[in-house]
């Protein structure tokens, strides 16, 4: 893994992007972005986590948050450590999950090259976090977070998609808590 990137103050406002392994196109089902909701109120509400806004992508995630408890990392480690099992177990579970032996195969396929896993690897290990220095950085980053699903051709407006903030910042109550710049 590369270390280019990291986080060097505890304290700082951070962009972050994590992708399944093989950017597998996991979340296009309503419960497994309910999982990674689900997950980050609770990091909000029990682990420290500022998000100042956030997108679920099919195959990867975008946060621009801040750590007051732990150090970023542990947070972002913690959080995905605890949704891959979460999410693994959903796609087992999931008898009309179509692509269930196919993913689980990825997953196993994954953490067996991998020397930190013993069984599946979820997500790729690298973040790219990204510290935040000015306020036309930190615009820059959450429009960028919000204008992805309409770059994909998801959604013609940003706060028309439901697994994002953008929603928030217009206006529209959204899923996680966030703050507003």
């Amino acid at each position: 893994m590369s270390r280019n990137y990291k986080f060097k103050n505890p304290e700082g406002l951070y962009f972050v992007s994590f992708a399944t392994v093989f950017w597998l196109d996991v979340f296009v089902r309503l419960h497994y972005f309910d999982c990674l909701v689900r997950n980050l109120n609770y990091s909000v509400d029990n682990k420290g986590m500022e998000i100042y806004a956030w997108c679920i992508m099919p195959s990867h995630v975008h946060l621009v948050f801040r750590s007051t408890i732990q150090k970023p990392e542990d947070l972002i480690r913690d959080f995905k450590s605890l949704t891959s099992k979460q999410m693994i177990a959903l796609i087992k579970e999931n008898n009309q999950e179509s692509r269930r032996e196919w993913l689980l195969n990825s997953f196993k396929k994954a953490g067996l090259t991998n020397s930190n896993n013993t069984s599946n690897q979820f997500w790729q290990q690298h973040n790219k976090p990204i510290e935040l220095w000015s306020a036309a950085v930190i615009d820059q980053k959450i429009d960028y977070t919000h204008n992805n699903p309409v770059v994909a051709g998801f959604v013609e407006n940003d706060y028309d998609y439901l697994h994002s903030s953008a929603r928030d910042y217009a206006g529209i109550k959204g899923l996680v808590k966030v703050i507003i710049t």
